[in-house]
């Protein structure tokens, strides 16, 4: 018997049935509750002031999980097209990354408190007397986040693209912009995926922070489970912190399961390989939207105008082949770039120089080149054990989509679990046992350190081909020999970057880390962090510069001592092998 579906049942499937219904309540609500909250953000600073108080209250925690959540979701719009243009330009103009990725690697290392200083008036005067112009600040604070591991992962993507497939768009004549719609943003979605998820919950990692905007000696709490947090530790209400746990949990549970599951099982489409490998069911968002007829209609449109959109004949200037004609106009071109950007750095050096020296002394520097050497230590210590615990775990999870699909919600809450949540049991157990802070308060760090390498090893061992898992086993390669030979060259590019960017984010956990309170009770470990944390509190922006400079520094010479060595290798085996 046929199943061809006749005319008018194809017409039928199209009508509207149940789980439009379902959809569009859920979307009209959703709009609804998005509405309401952004009223709150074209409201007088005077208003914020006399009104705006931070209640304990768990009845307010819905909509200040609203607020927070809505300012995420704006940073990472942000993050996406920072992503597609930074990292796109670094990866197909050799000059342009001699400056972009060392200057990505200082941005990863400055601290949301350093940006938080220095933008807060620019993003006030926008908007005077607005408190959009403080919801500003605080989304280009989560922003700094959330930005720099993906930037990071789309390039070392784009750098890593396999040989025959760069071969095959030659083929076809593709223009540089259907290639990057065709090739390159395709095979880097497995990995941004999953490092989109792990900005998501950088963000939540320092909410507390970015919701606290000091200008001066005035400080504004915006609405939001951050500054609820922030409310709760200096109140001592452990109650109210056990509350914004709960808030937390089933804000970046609704999410998963609304967006970021269906959107891993979409890109796992992407992967490259020529056998069928293991794949988990669809997440129920994913065969409920498909169950629709609208809301299927309306995407297969949408589909097709972005087909249409990607398709486009534009065309670039192939620079790379233009250099390769012309080595002596490349090597002037790279000589007088060269100077440039040498003369730009060192009048940004002297202007800072400058600056800083107008209150401190060398001694001054001295010390936070100490200090950076103490979180140096923190940092290495704590890149080696996560790289021992969560690289093994992470191949696991990454060969068996079902596990990992389980795993993700988990994985995403533990990502976005703030330091500053767990200071009541630090500073309780070190104060009571008269424990060492420069000891006890370094395990806050590897909150923000281990979840890079986790989510990048988790997406390289996802996008490992399926035909060479394959090849493995028919050969019986097992143990170390499959770990040296297979698997580990196969994730070593997304290893490096998840490595590469825990080491920046270690840094910036340690401006949480290093220094803890509850209540009046605070501690504070000896290092950088706690150095610019501080600074930051005392309103002291000469030592908050000097402080910043010095962790830029430590981060870019380590990244280039390193980090970078490693990245350069991972990319020729990848591309040559």
């Amino acid at each position: 018997m046929s199943s061809t579906l006749t005319p008018a049942a194809m017409a039928y499937r199209r009508l509207p049935n149940i789980w439009d219904v379902a959809a569009f309540v859920a979307v009209l609500g959703m709009l609804a509750a998005v509405a309401a909250a952004a009223r709150g953000t074209v409201m007088p600073i005077a208003a914020l002031q006399a009104g705006g108080s931070i209640h304990l209250d768990p009845a307010y925690l819905p909509g200040y999980a609203l607020r927070t959540t809505m300012r995420m979701f704006a940073a990472l719009v942000a993050s996406l097209l920072f992503t597609f243009t930074y990292a796109t330009w670094a990866a197909k103009s050799r000059r342009a990354a001699r400056v972009l990725i060392p200057i990505l690697d200082i941005l990863q290392s400055v601290p949301i408190l350093g940006f938080l200083s220095f933008t807060v008036a620019f993003f006030l005067h926008l908007f005077p007397g607005n408190v959009l112009g403080l919801e500003l600040a605080a989304i280009f604070a989560i922003f700094t986040s959330q930005a720099w591991n993906m930037a990071f992962s789309f390039y070392q993507s784009l750098t890593t693209l396999p040989a025959d497939l760069e071969e095959a768009c030659r083929g076809f004549r593709l223009t540089g912009w259907q290639r990057f719609w065709r090739l390159e943003v395709p095979f880097a979605m497995p990995g941004l995926v999953w490092n989109t998820m792990l900005s998501m919950s950088g963000g939540w990692f320092f909410v507390v922070a970015s919701e606290a905007i000091t200008l001066g000696n005035k400080t504004w709490q915006l609405p939001g489970v951050g500054a609820y947090v922030a409310k709760a530790l200096e109140e001592r209400d452990i109650g109210a912190v056990f509350w914004a746990i709960g808030a937390m949990l089933l804000v970046i549970l609704a999410y998963d399961q609304l967006l970021f599951r269906p959107l891993v099982a979409w890109s796992a489409k992407f992967r490259v390989e020529t056998t069928a490998s293991a794949t988990a069911e669809d997440p129920w968002m994913l065969a409920m939207l498909r169950r629709t007829a609208l809301l299927r209609r309306g995407g297969e449109e949408l589909s097709h105008f972005l087909g249409f959109i990607t398709g486009l004949p534009l065309r670039f200037p192939r620079r790379r082949r233009a250099e390769a004609r012309s080595p002596a106009s490349t090597r002037l071109g790279d000589i007088v770039f060269g100077a440039v950007v040498a003369a730009v750095v060192a009048f940004a050096l002297w202007r800072t120089v400058s600056f800083v020296a107008q209150t401190l002394h060398w001694s001054d520097l001295l010390r936070a080149v100490l200090l950076g050497f103490i979180t140096l230590a923190r940092v290495i210590v704590l890149i080696t054990l996560a790289s021992l615990v969560w690289v093994p775990v992470g191949v696991w999870l990454g060969l068996r989509p079902a596990w990992s699909r389980r795993v993700q919600p988990l994985a995403q809450f533990l990502a976005a679990f703030p330091a500053n949540l767990l200071f009541p049991p630090f500073v309780v157990v070190i104060v009571t046992f008269h424990l060492n802070p420069d000891i006890f308060l370094t395990p806050l760090m590897i909150l923000g350190t281990q979840w890079y390498i986790l989510f990048n090893v988790v997406a390289g061992a996802a996008a490992f081909p399926g035909d060479l898992q394959e090849v493995a086993k028919n050969l019986r390669v097992g143990g170390l020999l499959w770990w040296r030979r297979v698997i580990f060259p196969g994730i070593l590019p997304y290893f490096v970057t998840g490595a590469l960017t825990a080491s920046g984010g270690s840094w910036n956990a340690a401006i949480v880390a290093e220094v803890a309170s509850w209540g009046d009770t605070k501690l504070a470990a000896h290092g950088l962090g706690a150095y610019i944390a501080q600074a930051t509190e005392a309103g002291d922006f000469h030592k908050i510069v000097l402080g910043v400079i010095v962790m830029s520094a430590f981060v870019v010479t380590f990244n280039r001592l390193l980090w970078r060595p490693l990245y350069d290798y991972a990319s020729r085996r990848t591309v040559l092998g």
